[in-house]
């Protein structure tokens, strides 16, 4: 039986108030979602507090699973409506890690190419966080898990052009703020 038919399954007993086969559906489907919010939250905490969010909207929503699609597409649907609306209440926290304050980190301090690599990572990270919501939302999709415009698309509800206009003006943010940084105060 191929993994979707068996989530159906599950999804169907779940929804009945099947508790055993819900907590089924996480086990199955919590990588991906642990993975992809990590992608939005700036500690353990928040992502824990993320994910149980998550996975309380998809329990709280089974019941309007249509099956149309992979249940698993509905998961990440649903995954990135809720890391998206957690970007927006981030944005209003004012409270981001200053450049000077990020940790630097290499793995191998003796080598110089990857300290500075290190340091540029931790650099463009920093840009990202002080993109608005939408636009860190796009870049984290399209740049660090490699999803195609369509499959933004499909994720977000937008459509692809408004996904490729997305993207486009978001690179165009995150340059600005590189290029506004005062890099070398912050890179030894």
């Amino acid at each position: 039986m191929p993994p979707e038919d068996d989530d159906a399954e599950l999804v169907k007993s779940a929804a009945g108030g099947d508790d055993r086969a819900f907590t089924e559906l996480v086990a199955r489907h919590k990588r991906r979602v642990f993975r992809l919010a990590a992608r939005f939250t700036r500690s353990e905490h928040e992502l824990d507090d993320l994910c149980q969010e998550i996975f309380l909207k998809v329990y709280e929503n089974l019941r309007q699973f249509r099956g149309d699609a992979p249940f698993e597409h509905w998961v990440s649907r649903i995954a990135v409506r809720t890391c998206y609306d957690a970007l927006r209440k981030q944005r209003h926290d004012k409270r981001h890690l200053p450049l000077d304050e990020l940790p630097f980190e290499p793995h191998d301090r003796r080598i110089d190419d990857q300290l500075a690599a290190a340091e540029a990572r931790n650099v463009v990270m920093w840009g990202v966080a002080q993109l608005k919501a939408e636009e860190r939302l796009v870049i984290t999709l399209m740049e660090l898990e490699e999803k195609s415009v369509k499959e933004i698309a499909g994720l977000t509800g937008w459509t692809e052009v408004n996904v490729k206009v997305r993207a486009w003006r978001a690179r165009k943010a995150l340059q600005r703020i590189l290029e506004d940084a005062d890099h070398e105060r912050y890179i030894r």
